[in-house]
């Protein structure tokens, strides 16, 4: 064992990576596996018992059957859950009163990546230090860890049930009847689950985008496509004459929507119009919303303005949940939803039965709260938030060195500020999952999108140039404020 005090393997999400390459390699995953068993044994006070489930990646097979080797060496019992949602392993560990839960997917990222997550009996991810600890031995042959147990691995498909179930009870007496949905499962989990799910609750459900090979999940299909290009959607749309598209990720933990009119309902539309109508019937924990530095403006002047509490967090999920939770052990009363969210369409509604997001379950909020409004469609309860001009750009870079640090860059951000004065936000800091840098520019209506885009490229394209990230290297800048890409404007030749 080596002792170690930061994490090498353990992001923000799991171990990530492209499969093939270290560490999703077969041999690694069996020690994480082995190593996994071991450290939950001890904290358990036995063998643990692990629910693993995974996406439709072609990969996840092969990672899932390695790591249920390592597991079974450890003693634990292993439940095959097969494919299913995020949430829908995370709701089980619940059901189950499992130990542990696992989930092999990389969410809303292309096929050649994949990834391993953990979740305690809790179903929140693994303590800081409880990763740490699996880490310290994965540097260790398995023969040298300790005992090679005998676990047991049992067929868990059937227990599937009682997650569709769930969602579909929780909401008794409630009846879609008369909407027409468009599904875009993205070839990922949701493929079989959102269709089942809808269709119960009374919609027509229109599904594309739900015939996964293995290989072709979140391929020009899902929520991160969708955000880039809504139009691709409002053209079924259209097509069919539904009321509304609903799109979700790789894993389901995301759900964005598109109106009618093929504007983009992102995780900030869906916190201000389900915290109404949480507040309208006494259920909106706390009387607060949670969400990240990343939100739109907007939001913090629409709970002002309904006297609803709003915490800021840093960017992340599980400062979202850590939250949530405080909330719940200080104010919880029988009946109450917690509330925190993403833009990208990560919505908590935190229960005593749910504490992770789920874009199912917040889909299905969201259309009861659209349902029960005095709006005539989803368009005009959208507009209602009034965004703020907001931009956010992806770069991919070679290495993540300390921006504070990159040559030129600390003076463009301040260049940025005198050269548009109606700036009101910068936040500019490297995603955890990613070798990406990630910039939002917020402004007031004193600048458009197009105006914040152009400004994003030219700071993004520093950051790549001072990381030493090849010319001409992944860059784009999503318009928030209605969905969208924004194209870099080129001068004109011999222009300055």
């Amino acid at each position: 064992m080596v002792s170690k005090s930061k994490r090498h393997y353990f992001g923000t999400d799991g171990v990530r990576g492209r499969v093939g390459e270290p560490p999703l390699v077969p041999d690694f995953v069996t020690r994480l596996g082995y190593a996994a068993g071991l450290v939950l044994s001890r904290t358990s006070g036995s063998h643990p018992t692990f629910l693993i489930g995974r996406d439709t990646r072609q990969s996840g097979e092969m990672l899932q059957s390695a790591l249920t080797t390592g597991l079974l060496a450890s003693g634990a019992t292993v439940v095959d859950l097969g494919v299913i949602t995020t949430p829908g392993v995370a709701f089980m560990v619940q059901k189950m009163g499992a130990q542990a839960g696992v989930v092999i997917s990389a969410s809303h990222n292309p096929v050649s990546e994949n990834g391993i997550k953990f979740f305690n009996a809790d179903a929140l991810k693994l303590d800081e230090a409880i990763e740490l600890e699996i880490e310290s031995y994965l540097e260790t042959p398995m023969e040298e860890m300790g005992a090679v147990g005998y676990g047991r691995r049992i067929d868990g498909a059937e227990l599937r049930e009682f997650y569709v179930d769930d969602l579909v009870d929780e909401h008794q007496g409630v009846s879609l009847a008369g909407l027409k949905l468009v599904l875009d499962c993205a070839n990922g989990a949701a493929s079989w689950y959102a269709p089942q799910v809808f269709s119960r609750l009374g919609a027509e459900v229109v599904t594309i985008h739900a015939s996964p090979t293995g290989v072709n999940i979140n391929e020009h299909a899902g929520s991160e496509h969708v955000r880039r290009n809504p139009g691709d959607l409002q053209a079924v749309i259209d097509q069919f004459g539904a009321n509304v598209g609903i799109v979700f990720d790789g894993d389901a933990d995301r759900v964005i929507f598109v109106d009618e009119v093929g504007h983009l309902v992102d995780g900030d539309h869906m916190l201000a119009i389900l915290s109404d109508y949480l507040a309208s019937q006494e259920k909106l924990l706390g009387n607060t919303v949670v969400s990240t530095s990343m939100r739109n403006g907007a939001l913090v002047r629409y709970f002002a303005d309904r006297r609803i509490n709003f915490v800021e967090t840093p960017v992340g999920d599980k400062y979202i949940m850590a939250e949530l939770r405080a909330l719940m052990a200080s104010t919880s009363r029988d009946g109450q939803i917690g509330l925190g969210g993403e833009q990208s369409g990560h919505i908590i509604l935190m229960d005593g039965a749910h504490g992770t997001g789920d874009g199912l379950r917040s889909a299905i909020y969201l259309l009861r709260a659209f349902m029960a409004s005095d709006q005539y469609s989803l368009a005009a309860l959208a507009d209602s938030i009034n965004k703020f001009p907001q931009v956010i750009a992806s770069a991919v870079v070679a290495e993540k060195i300390d921006l504070d640090q990159l040559e030129g860059v600390m003076a463009l951000k301040e260049d940025l500020a005198e050269s548009l004065p109606g700036l009101t936000r910068l936040n500019l800091r490297y995603s955890g999952t990613e070798p990406k840098v990630r910039l939002m520019l917020e402004a007031d209506n004193r600048h458009t999108e197009a105006e914040l885009a152009q400004k994003a490229f030219v700071l993004c394209e520093a950051v790549q140039q001072a990381t030493g990230t090849p010319t001409g290297s992944f860059l784009e800048v999503l318009n928030v404020t209605e969905g969208g890409l924004v194209e870099k404007e080129h001068s004109p030749k011999g222009g300055n």
